[in-house]
């Protein structure tokens, strides 16, 4: 028995709407705009606050790499399922509601 098949059935990778796929582009995006920030918009302000650390450029950059590792997580150990296919008559019609 293969990996790619199973008894009565055959496994396939739900890819797409993996949730680790949402969760590392959301990161992703929200590290790339502190990015930004902290290239282009790191003024005398916000280096008195962070004491010339510039937090939104390191923050960005973490963030950006986490949220990397999400996506390639979800391409290198995507989620399988098992899909059979339905049992005789379970595809009919049935009239399951109560006559009154």
């Amino acid at each position: 028995m293969s990996e790619s098949t199973v008894p009565d059935g055959h496994v396939e990778k739900v890819g797409g709407f993996d949730i680790r796929n949402f969760i590392g582009l959301l990161i992703g995006i929200y590290g790339l705009v502190l990015t930004v920030m902290g290239l282009f918009f790191f003024d005398e302000a916000a280096r008195a606050k962070t004491a010339d650390l510039n937090a939104n450029l390191w923050t960005g950059l973490a963030m950006l790499a986490f949220g990397a590792l999400f996506v390639l997580w979800a391409r290198l150990r995507p989620i399988r399922i098992v899909v059979k296919e339905n049992e005789p008559g379970a595809e009919e019609r049935r009239d399951i509601a109560p006559t009154d």
